[in-house]
């Protein structure tokens, strides 16, 4: 996967592997410097690691940065082939156990595709969770986020103080919703022409 679509390959230089952000899938990070490549970041998985293929002349800050978002990209690409709403069922059962021991139980746990002013949904007298198709394709923690909020609502229904201390459990939270938010206020940037969407 690369972040440019004209993506050259250079000659890589091994770089560090280092253990990777809580809740990636893979257990180890390699970041390759090329001084071939000039401006593109690409990244791939090995068996059990990511490897990230940046630019030579890149700092360590932006390194960070770039590992970070082509982790997403990576999580985002292997949640659009692999989530189906079985798979979701699946999903919001081991976070139930893992952040609620098992105590927020859905009757039902699905995609729906008439949701398109919310991320997720819940009946609590029905114990059905929804959530949005437009979920699809981003990173696993934001998808994970929606869910442990909609089971939090199995258990208390409302947003009071009862209902946030739940979510604390789940660390990735301020992420998740940081994510969301910068989804929402890109959806209303105005489109500007000569952009990648012509």
């Amino acid at each position: 996967m690369s972040a440019d679509p004209l993506h050259h390959a250079g000659t890589p230089q091994r770089g560090k592997t280092s253990p990777p952000p809580s809740g990636s899938a893979a257990s180890a990070i390699e970041v390759r410097r090329s001084a071939r490549r000039r401006r593109t970041v690409s990244a791939y998985r090995e068996g059990d690691r990511t490897v990230v293929l940046i630019p030579a002349r890149m700092s360590e800050a932006e390194e960070q940065r770039w590992v970070n978002v082509m982790l997403d990209k990576l999580a985002a690409q292997e949640s659009r082939r692999s989530l189906g709403d079985r798979e979701l069922a699946e999903r919001a059962e081991r976070l139930s156990a893992q952040y609620f021991d098992g105590r927020a139980r859905p009757a039902s746990v699905r995609w729906v595709s008439n949701q398109n002013t919310r991320w997720g949904s819940c009946t609590p007298a029905e114990g059905s969770i929804r959530l949005s198709h437009r979920l699809q394709g981003m990173p696993e923690y934001v998808v994970d986020y929606v869910l442990v909020h909609e089971l939090a609502h199995l258990l208390v229904p409302g947003h009071g103080p009862d209902f946030w201390r739940l979510l604390e459990a789940y660390p990735r939270t301020e992420r998740a919703r940081g994510y969301l938010e910068g989804v929402v206020a890109a959806s209303r940037l105005p489109h500007l022409p000569g952009g990648s969407g012509e």
